[in-house]
């Protein structure tokens, strides 16, 4: 359904600044702001109640902040012509009326919106759901509502689409179909924003992350730079018989050791070249020696650690 690929432009930028809502005495986003860019995927994180639902339910007007701005190529969502065209987004896998069929659904839309109705047909077969087209929506598992909300999300071939939990419902095909076609998306030139606690999945499939806590930025950018800004937190694995000892020794040297479930240390605060050598000149027999690098789980436990969603 792409007109092939879309040169680079700062149309399909997301920018979000000072973004706040107040329910009475609880502030579930305060004071946010990023920028998510076209031509990548973003993954938009957060613990249970952080406030990720809420603003993008403000991206897309259907909340009204009490404070800041959301825009959407330099508009705010209600102020865009012909939105279906424009912005693409999934909130919900199950809204659809229960007794239509998968065609169907679409073609209303694309009524509504002033879609030509081949746009169905095309929509169904870009998410895998052709032979499923006449079946009513109410025998669809929840992986075939996701893709079907994707489908209608497609319909107006979007510059941006805008995803909220997507991958809910999908087994592990469903979820390894999922990341190729939103990479595809963003090859193409076009912004992904995409929710989820995947983290592991997210990985694989961002290019950005934006992570918020409570409301509010607690970091973003590039995948790997997040990950890499947190090198520090890199731990040492160390299995010995003489456990006690090495961690007398490293303890020495100003490390911190810590020991898990199966008595292994995990060593922060010195390399594995400095165990190495502090279990040779200590005369301490190794099992096992690896470092423990950070990945996007452990580096967003760290960085939200202590910072209970509010809503």
């Amino acid at each position: 359904m792409s007109d092939g690929q879309r040169s680079p432009t700062t149309d399909g930028q997301i920018v979000v600044t000072g973004l706040t809502k107040q329910y009475k005495n609880v502030r579930a986003v305060n004071n946010l702001s990023f920028t998510v860019e076209p031509g990548r995927v973003t993954g938009f994180l957060g613990p249970n109640g952080a406030g990720k639902t809420t603003t993008l339910r403000m991206l897309l007007n259907l909340v009204t902040p009490t404070g800041g701005t959301a825009t959407i190529s330099g508009a705010r969502y209600a102020d865009l012509s012909e939105p279906l065209r424009h912005v693409g987004a999934v909130l919900e896998a199950s809204s659809a009326h229960k007794g239509r069929t998968g065609i169907n659904h679409l073609r209303v839309i694309c009524a509504a919106a002033g879609l030509p109705k081949q746009r169905a047909d095309e929509a169904l077969a870009l998410v895998g759901l052709s032979p499923a087209a006449k079946r009513k929506f109410k025998g669809y598992s929840l992986g075939m509502k996701q893709r079907l909300g994707i489908a209608a999300a497609m319909l107006g071939d979007p510059r941006v689409l805008i995803l909220d939990e997507p991958a809910n419902g999908l087994d592990p095909e469903g979820i390894r179909w999922m990341r190729g076609f939103l990479k595809n998306l963003a090859q193409e030139g076009r912004t992904v924003l995409v929710s989820s606690h995947l983290l592991s999945e997210m990985q694989l499939l961002a290019d950005d992350v934006v992570i918020i806590a409570a409301g509010q930025l607690v970091r973003q950018g590039p995948v790997d730079q997040v990950i890499g800004s947190m090198a520090q937190s890199a731990r040492v694995r160390v299995r010995t018989p003489q456990a006690d000892a090495l961690a007398t020794a490293l303890k020495g040297q100003s490390a911190v050791v810590d020991t898990d479930e199966h008595g292994t240390l995990l060593v922060a605060g010195v390399d594995a070249p400095t165990v190495g050598r502090t279990a040779l000149a200590a005369g301490i027999e190794l099992h096992e020696l690896t470092t423990e690098r950070p990945d996007l789980e452990g580096v967003f436990l760290e960085l939200t650690a202590g910072k209970a969603g509010i809503r």
